[in-house]
């Protein structure tokens, strides 16, 4: 691989509802790319969190990273995580969650806004898009002032199916300064955010968020950045990571972060 610490911070397994594949299975993928890390971020979905045992999936997927951990430890380094969905819709859900394990990496993710479904399920228009991606921008900015999280995840995730799915074209400079808030309450806070590398492989062929938030997160005083597949499937364990590394190196950055315990490890990306 082009660099040396490859390391992919946003992984799915079978523990997670829309998952394929075993823990195992995620590290015997990175441990044949010779990557540096691995972390398992199984998602909990919080609004759903008591009526679809979703307590028992992140047992297993616990259970299963530290299962992996022993098993490689003389070639990677598994890392356990749980990838938490809007923990502003259930409070109580997302710290009975945080509660199961000694994590060493969680994600803040906000997939569906409150009353709605995923946005990988609704019908986009020119009437209906500005209205969702005001409220998406609002409530993603009350998920960072909660502050349950190491790293915010997939900024601009609507996008993956408004721009990518629909065919959309999106004004974005209309939320600059909601972005900006954003970004500044993680820097305030000492938190991370993430390149998730999964538009690569979509319709949308690009990265979530896009160079452009990753350069302004570093012009705010943005330290912590970490880069994940979003792989659901083993095949996909490390992909476009590579190109993750290239847009922080385009932004200026010299290293990027891997969680452990909650500390950001900062590993130089040449």
């Amino acid at each position: 691989m082009k660099y040396r610490f490859i390391s992919d911070s946003h992984t799915h397994s079978e523990c997670s509802f829309d998952g394929t594949d075993s823990v195992i299975m995620l590290c015997e993928q990175a441990s044949a790319l010779e990557m540096y890390s691995l972390t398992i971020t199984d998602h909990c979905e919080c609004q759903e969190y008591f009526d679809k045992n979703v307590r028992d999936d992140i047992n297993r997927s616990v259970a299963q990273t530290n299962r992996a951990r022993a098993m490689y430890c003389d070639r990677l380094h598994v890392l356990t995580g749980i990838e938490l969905g809007q923990p502003t819709q259930d409070t109580d859900a997302a710290k009975d969650a945080l509660s199961l394990a000694d994590y060493d990496f969680i994600l803040g993710s906000l997939h569906n806004l409150r009353g709605e479904q995923d946005f990988y399920f609704l019908n986009y228009s020119e009437e209906n898009t500005y209205s969702l991606l005001d409220r998406y921008y609002e409530e993603l900015y009350e998920l960072a002032c909660q502050n349950l999280f190491d790293c915010l995840s997939h900024i601009d995730y609507p996008l993956r199916y408004i721009v990518g799915n629909s065919g959309l074209n999106i004004d974005l400079s209309r939320y600059n300064e909601k972005i900006d808030a954003i970004l500044e309450t993680v820097i305030k806070n000492d938190k991370g955010i993430e390149i998730n590398t999964s538009g690569l492989r979509q319709v949308i062929g690009r990265t979530l968020p896009d160079i452009n938030v990753i350069r302004r997160f570093r012009e705010l005083g943005g330290k912590y950045v970490t880069i994940g597949s979003d792989a659901h499937r083993w095949g996909d364990i490390g992909s476009g990571i590579e190109t993750g590394l290239d847009m922080m190196l385009e932004c200026g950055y010299t290293h990027f972060s891997v969680y452990e315990k909650h500390t950001p490890k900062l590993l130089p990306i040449t």
